[in-house]
This record gives structure tokens, sequence and C-alpha cells, in this order.
């Protein structure tokens, strides 16, 4: 006797049958067991899917660091904008100032923005991987540097091989690390930050004057209540005031009268 298929699709089963046989009673359990098992498959290939996506939307603020590193050496372009905070025209300004900066002076800059760092989280130790990774050779690296803003924390590095170094100097590093990067990222003003940093670098190595650091602007918020030493001064003015008003109210009537009084 033949057994009866799976069914393609779940529907409804029969109330009742006329003749329940064991063979077809033990094929319905099997059925049953595939189609249970399909469906487990396919929530967890959902499950699964759901995970992945969830993962996708956090990998790049974790993987911004190792995409930076992954990097080739820069050729065209003097900068990676990864916290993509510089505008088209700092871009522009940024390739055509230091592309002529390394024709003059041999000096090679790049800028280098990140939204933050998760695992190496100190800004210089950062900025050197960056350098090694894209020269090992510390040849070819000596005269290179590397300019990093991290937009997050508010801070950067200057750093680069030995010759770059020697050439900007701690002084300057010191200056540009703790005033132009921390006072303008403050502000959220990080083209001004890259730019602003980048006129001080190149000044030093083209022989020129170093502009200034800029200052921070602080915000002098006036007084609008009074002291208490103001108040007892004002307070006196007052009585002073009303005395006298009071003395003259009463004095000018009685001199007045008194002058009628000795007409008289």
């Amino acid at each position: 006797m033949a057994l009866a298929k799976c069914p393609a699709k779940a529907g409804v089963r029969p109330a009742a049958r006329a003749v329940v046989l064991p063979g077809i009673s033990r094929r319905a359990v099997v059925c049953n067991a595939q189609q249970q098992s399909n469906f487990g498959q396919k929530l967890a290939s959902a499950g699964a899917a759901a995970l992945l996506s969830l993962g996708a939307l956090g990998a790049p603020a974790i993987a911004s660091e190792f995409d930076i590193l992954a990097e080739p050496t820069p050729s065209a372009n003097y900068y990676i904008d990864d916290a993509n905070v510089l505008s088209k025209a700092t871009r522009t300004d940024l390739n055509k100032r230091l592309k002529l900066l390394e024709i003059q002076t041999g000096y090679r800059v790049e800028v280098v923005t990140v939204r933050r760092l998760e695992f190496e989280t100190d800004a210089f130790a950062f900025a050197d991987k960056v350098l090694e990774n894209w020269y090992p050779d510390a040849e070819a690296g000596k005269s290179k540097g590397v300019l990093l803003v991290v937009t997050a924390s508010k801070e950067g590095a200057v750093t680069g091989g030995p010759a770059f170094t020697e050439a900007v100097g701690d002084e300057l590093i010191d200056s540009i690390i703790s005033t132009n990067i921390p006072i303008f990222t403050e502000e959220e003003k990080y083209n001004q930050t890259v730019i602003s940093s980048v006129d001080r670098l190149e000044a030093k190595l083209q022989g020129n004057p170093v502009p200034e650091a800029p200052v921070k602007n602080e915000v002098v918020r006036e007084r609008t209540y009074r002291t208490k030493e103001e108040t007892e001064k004002s307070k006196n003015v007052t009585s002073t005031v009303v005395g006298t008003l009071l003395l003259i109210a009463v004095v000018v009537p009685m001199l007045q009268y008194y002058g009628y009084t000795a007409k008289d």
C-alpha cells in the first residue's frame, strides 16, 4: 500500500480518519519533525542576519583605527579625513599647500582626522603607528610628519621622523597640541584646527616667522546683582536724600510763615 506523502505546505489536517494505519502515523511524525526543523533553521538564519547587521552598524566606530592603519602609503592626497569633518575647500587647500611644501622643502606632512581612539588611546602612540605603517623604512620616513586630530576627545598629536621633528622642534609641537588643537576643537571648528596648525608647521619648515598661538576667548560674565556693600551704600545715600527733602519740607514753610508774621 502506498504511504502518505508530506504535504508541500502546512495546512489544516482532517478532523478524523476512518482507519489509522501504523505506517502512516509514523510518516506523519517524520513530516512534522522535518517541518519543525526547517522552521528552526529559518529562525536561526534570521537571528544570525540580524546580529550581523547590528555588527555592521557598530563597526565603523570601532574599525576606524584599523581602517587608517590599513591605508596604503599616501601618494595622491595629503589627508585622511576619517572623521569626515573637513570641508571640500579645506581638502583642496591642504593638497595644494602640502604638495608645494614637499617640493620646496622635502618635508611631507599628512593630516589625519579620526572620531575616537578605541584601542590605542594615546594620540601620539597612534600617530607613531600610522607613520611606521606608511614608512617602515626609517630612511624613507625620516622627513615625513603626521598631524593627528581626534574629534571626540578634542586632542591630537604632531609626530614624524627624526629630520621632521628636529626641524619643527618640541616647542612648536607642544604649542600646537596645547593651543591650536584643543581651543578650536572645543568650539568644533575642525577646519580651523587643521589649517591653523598647518600654517604654523609650514612657516617653521620654510624658515619663515611662525604665527602666534591662538588664545582662548574667555567669556567675561558681567555681574547683574549688587553686593552687600553696594546695597548699604545705596541705602545711606537714599536716607540722606530723603532726610534732606523732609527737612526742606518742614523748614521752608516755617520760614515763610515767620516772614509773613514779621511784616504784620
